[in-house]
């Protein structure tokens, strides 16, 4: 854990100390509030140690293991990995001549070998488990493609299945703020994702220098605390990656495609975990996709959720539920007027 100051922010070398960076608690404390009120994972890390592209895959389907030509005939399966070539667009919307790069099981890197980037998995991913059984599920999500460089973040946006099917209109929600209205006319489905624009996403650097992460966050669970839904919702917050920036932590290694990658940040608030529990227990991001398989009967994918542990040990559901204690944030509609919308993708690396 000590190459750090080798590493270059796009393209160039770093100052050596570039890395080594902290965040004064003031900066974040709606982030520093909820995890002194509810619940912080310790010890979560990236499923790949690879980019943004698969990060956000590994949160809806718990990996990027494709059948591929390209894979060779003695692995036809292989992970696609990195980010596919275009960056205007990482889905099905994207240029043709648009390829990704893949990861042979045996370790053999395979560049712009990979397919465009409109995926079909072998395995199920967890919106099918869903739809067999009639859970309902939404992913908010700013627009896609509808500025230049704006096609490069909806993860469903990637999945051939979504995209090219009925869902694409009554499933993907966009913009990210519709999960307001969702929640005030009490639609809400039963399992969300709500993706923030980048101002909103924590993303270090970038064409601005605004950061009103922990006030989305704030805002979005304000929201869901302050209504119907709070004593039956658990909200879990994390990122796609750790930033490029200084970790102790050696992430557990334990498989042949840079897994685990580095640790990222995981908070859970719901009324049913213990004030300002802190969890050694090692998760990765299928460890979310297991409690929500656990919670709904919903089977499993067959993907890295098989090998992850589920952040059920979080909670304790024999406790009596408590009330939600607020976090200072902005109204809701503070987000996605015209003034602040600026709907720039939530990630570019």
């Amino acid at each position: 854990m000590d190459g750090f100051n080798l590493e270059g922010i796009n393209g160039e070398r770093s100052p050596s100390n570039y890395p080594y960076q902290y965040i004064n608690p003031k900066d974040i404390k709606q982030y520093w509030d909820f995890a002194k009120h509810y619940a912080l994972g310790d010890h979560l890390f990236q499923t790949q140690g690879s980019g943004s592209f698969t990060a956000h895959q590994d949160l809806i389907a718990g990996g990027t293991m494709i059948d591929d030509t390209n894979c060779g005939s003695s692995e036809p399966t292989c992970a696609v990995i990195d980010y596919p070539n275009n960056f205007n667009n990482w889905g099905c919307g994207a240029a043709a001549s648009t390829t990704t790069t893949l990861l042979t099981q045996t370790g053999k890197y395979l560049p712009g070998l990979g397919p465009f980037p409109c995926l079909t998995y072998p395995t199920p991913a967890i919106n099918d488990l869903m739809d067999a059984k009639g859970i309902t599920w939404k992913y908010y999500a700013p627009p896609y493609n509808t500025v230049q460089n704006n096609g490069l973040w909806n993860a469903y946006a990637a999945l051939s299945e979504v995209y090219n099917g009925p869902e694409w209109k009554t499933n993907v929600s966009m913009p990210e703020c519709n999960v307001f209205q969702d929640v005030s006319s009490g639609t809400l489905p039963q399992v969300s994702w709500v993706i923030p624009e980048e101002d909103d996403s924590d993303h270090p650097g970038g064409p601005s220098s605004l950061d009103d992460g922990p006030a989305w966050v704030g805002a979005v669970v304000n929201a869901i605390g302050k209504s119907k839904y709070w004593k039956s919702t658990a909200v879990i917050v994390t990122w796609d990656d750790w930033g490029g920036f200084y970790d102790h932590e050696k992430p557990p290694f334990f498989d042949t495609m840079g897994g685990l990658g580095f640790r990222v940040p995981l908070l859970v608030i719901s009324p049913y975990v213990p004030k300002g529990e802190i969890t050694k227990t090692q998760y990765e991001f299928a460890s979310i996709l297991k409690f929500v398989e656990g919670t709904f009967g919903l089977g499993s994918m067959g993907t890295t959720d098989v090998r992850a542990t589920s952040i059920s040990d979080m909670f304790d559901f024999n406790q009596k539920p408590r009330g939600y204690i607020p976090v200072q944030s902005p109204p809701s509609n503070t987000f996605c007027k015209s003034q602040h919308a600026q709907h720039e993708p939530v990630d570019r690396e």
